[in-house]
């Protein structure tokens, strides 16, 4: 297979452009047949690629606006000039295999949508998050696309799921729906339509209701929701590990020098423990439904983060994994 070349929003996130500069850079170390389309202002980003041989492989597109992560999605399409705009541009007209931002999450996904376009079937596209498990991780879709939904879109969520987790190589891939109980008959009319609807289309691959609980320490690979349902449910976590996290700081401190003695011990099993729990190693959630590879990373992300990112959107180019999809819906 070619080279894989991603379009990266130089200007998305809260510290941009340098720590996706800096993520650019990393990338290209770790995959020596990685392009980069750099969009943004040429005169910030081309000081800071002097000195790197890997700035060999970066193409910086100009974009002299940014697209501000406090508007209203849905005016991205009037603003063609921002870097937002023109980064997803370059899928739509087959520059690059997949982009890549940290920009605004609606902005994002009106990107992908409407500019990147939805694959032929899809009605909806969902955000695909890996939420750390006991299991490694399980893939929680929707994680915030989608306020509101239909039965027949979490049919798809489903299926999206399914193929994303076989892309992950996760075999037997199994796929819950979340509910606030594990029998047939609980929850809403929306969701008992949609256990069948489920359950016809994954067969034995869907294995039922499943509650929040799961989602960290349950036995599925895919966990299907509304984008509602699903953002609540990946906030909770995030708050929930931040208080973990703080209160174990000030525990250790209260405890003195056998805390802190204790804490050394344990160093590197703690070590090892944030990271397996650290956002930024899991780098971007794919936006699935749509007919180019895009990865959204996190508004806070640091340089790893960025770097991930593109590292997520990499495999996706060379996994095929939007084809796959496509082949699933008849595309």
């Amino acid at each position: 297979m070619p080279g894989v070349r991603i379009a990266l929003d130089s200007a998305g996130g809260d510290r941009a452009p340098k720590v996706n500069l800096e993520g650019a850079l990393l990338a290209l170390k770790e995959f020596p047949d990685l392009e980069i389309l750099l969009v943004g202002r040429q005169e910030e980003l081309s000081p800071g690629l002097k000195g790197y041989p890997e700035a060999s492989r970066i193409k910086i597109v100009d974009a002299r606006e940014v697209f501000p992560m406090s508007e209203k999605p849905s005016l991205l399409l009037r603003k063609k000039e921002t870097s937002l705009y023109i980064t997803a541009l370059q899928v739509k007209e087959g520059g690059a295999d997949a982009m890549v931002s940290a920009g605004n999450t609606g902005g994002v996904l009106v990107a992908a949508l409407f500019v990147v376009g939805r694959i032929k079937g899809v009605e909806r596209g969902a955000i695909a998050g890996k939420i750390p498990s006991k299991n490694g991780y399980t893939i929680l879709i929707d994680a915030g696309a989608n306020a509101e939904v239909r039965a027949e879109h979490l049919r798809d969520f489903g299926i999206m799921g399914y193929e994303y987790a076989r892309f992950l190589r996760r075999e037997p891939v199994k796929v819950g729906l979340l509910n606030v109980g594990e029998e047939e008959e609980k929850g809403t009319e929306l969701t008992r339509m949609a256990f069948n609807y489920l359950k016809s289309e994954l067969g034995d691959s869907f294995v039922g209701n499943v509650e929040g609980r799961d989602i960290n320490f349950g036995e599925v690979d895919v966990i299907v929701s509304g984008g509602f349902e699903g953002n609540v449910a990946l906030k909770a976590i995030e708050g929930a590990g931040k208080l973990v996290s703080q209160r174990l700081r000030e525990e250790i401190k209260k405890s003195g020098i056998a805390g802190l003695l204790g804490a050394l011990l344990l160093k590197k099993a703690l070590g090892r423990l944030r990271n397996s729990m650290n956002p930024s190693e899991y780098g971007g959630a794919f936006i699935l439904g749509v007919r180019g590879v895009v990865s959204k990373a996190h508004g806070n992300s640091d340089s790893l983060a960025i770097k991930n990112a593109i590292r997520v959107a990499y495999e996706g180019v060379k996994g095929e994994l939007v084809e796959k999809i496509g082949k699933r819906f008849g595309g």
